[in-house]
């Protein structure tokens, strides 16, 4: 076997090695992603039902419930909009409360609850996360749209002054 040849053999090698380790890379890091979801997509069934995801709001005011346990906690959060119950066992961060902004990773029940494996709550006073902020600010818009939309007359029922 000529030099030439042990190269293209040692390079072709290279080539598949490297491609098998990309692919094995993006296939553990897609296994890794959760994708964010608002309250009224979840309503809308646009999260996936096979994997875990990340839903976000504000925690609704007086929906805050511990259960005999001591460590689930049950509530519900908001998009001003929309609202989906959350099922958390563990123990929640300081700055968690109601009216507060939080993110849960996890999964939707059968019975419509969403399980969180996880919890994140903001960390500051004037901080929220990016995602709930758009969330909220699209359930804002959308809200007063459709509140416009409906104090209009119909078409048929103009007043005239």
């Amino acid at each position: 076997m000529k030099a030439r040849q042990k190269r293209l053999i040692f390079v072709g090698v290279a080539v598949v090695g490297v491609g098998i380790a990309a692919s094995l890379a993006l296939s553990a890091l897609n296994s890794n992603i959760a994708y964010f979801f608002s309250p009224s997509q979840v309503h809308a069934g646009e999260h996936p039902t096979d994997a875990v995801f990340r839903v976000g709001g504000l925690v609704v005011e007086d929906t805050l419930k511990r259960q005999q346990d001591g460590l689930t906690v049950r509530f519900d959060v908001t998009d001003n909009a929309r609202t989906v119950p959350v099922s958390y066992t563990g123990i929640l961060p300081d700055l968690f409360g109601e009216g507060q902004g939080v993110v849960a990773k996890g999964r939707i029940g059968e019975d419509g609850v969403f399980y969180a494996d996880q919890v994140l709550a903001k960390h500051d006073e004037s901080y929220m996360p990016p995602e709930v902020e758009d969330t909220l600010q699209t359930a804002h818009a959308k809200g007063a749209v459709e509140t416009a939309v409906q104090s209009m007359p119909a078409a048929g029922n103009t007043v005239t002054q």
